[in-house]
């Protein structure tokens, strides 16, 4: 697991380079503060300081890279070193998928990322609620999720994301165990009908895993439980985030009008080497 130093040496260079550069960088913290694997996170130091960071997140086959360098130490391959040592814990580990994640305004990130051997893959947008009156939940009920509604979860996953059952059900067993997320099951007459997880980290609630069911879509579910999580989580004063993929209008249509703004878009590139 990463240490306390770690963490805030990590947290002191993001907010560092997003300061610099105007920019949100997405580096999971909830899978940061849990990290059993010390093989997935790489530093490098000069004179005692963390200069340039790079760290991996395993989603079942699929691996995601987000890194960042301190604005005075660019152009001077500290990242593409860290990129280096990477990279064979990568092919280690037998990811089939790598994805490099960037800010879509990030400069400096664009620029490295053109001397490698990647292709834009798609676009995600950071959104936060504004502010404004929402009317009651109607007739769904939110309640954990027990044992018992694993597969159904797993189920959602492979619909909602597209994730095979072996990525998905590797998934559930990790998000499970994050200590500051709650799991909720979609009702509506006693009928499963979707799933929403809230995470609450550093004075943010943060909303994953956000699916209806195909079966139950339409309907207007998927407003009144996105109702009843911003509602249930307005009382704690955090600012209430979620993501969405930029090509998923209708998600961002819902999410939109609830009181969801876009702060910022991540792009996501497919490394093909």
């Amino acid at each position: 697991m990463l240490t306390f130093e770690q963490l805030q040496e990590i947290a002191h260079l993001q907010k560092e380079c997003e300061t610099s550069d105007e920019i949100l960088l997405k580096l999971n913290w909830d899978m940061l503060r849990q990290r059993e694997d010390q093989t997935m996170d790489f530093f490098h130091y000069v004179d005692s300081e963390l200069v340039a960071y790079l760290a991996l997140y395993g989603f079942g086959s699929t691996v995601e890279i987000c890194g960042m360098t301190k604005p005075t130490h660019r152009n001077q391959k500290h990242f593409t070193n860290l990129w280096h040592q990477a990279f064979p814990v990568i092919k280690e580990k037998g990811y089939k998928k790598i994805l490099l994640n960037a800010p879509s305004t990030s400069e400096s990130a664009k620029g490295w990322l053109e001397n490698q051997p990647c292709a834009y893959d798609f676009s995600e947008y950071q959104m936060v609620w504004e502010q404004q009156t929402l009317e009651e939940s109607g007739s769904i009920q939110l309640r954990p999720s027990t044992e018992d509604d694993v597969p159904f979860e797993i189920q959602l996953d492979m619909l909602g994301f597209g994730m095979s059952l072996e990525d998905a059900s590797i998934h559930q067993q990790e998000v499970k165990n994050y200590p500051n997320d709650v799991h909720f099951i979609i009702d509506v007459d006693g009928k499963r009908v979707g799933k929403i997880r809230v995470s609450r980290n550093d004075g943010e609630s943060y909303i994953y895993g956000f699916v209806v069911h195909p079966d139950f879509q339409g309907k207007g579910y998927g407003r009144q439980a996105l109702r009843a999580v911003v509602r249930m989580e307005q009382p704690s004063g955090n600012p209430i985030k979620l993501e969405v993929e930029a090509k998923n209008g209708n998600a961002l249509r819902l999410y939109e009008s609830i009181g969801f703004q876009t702060i910022q878009g991540q792009d996501y590139y497919l490394w093909d080497k």
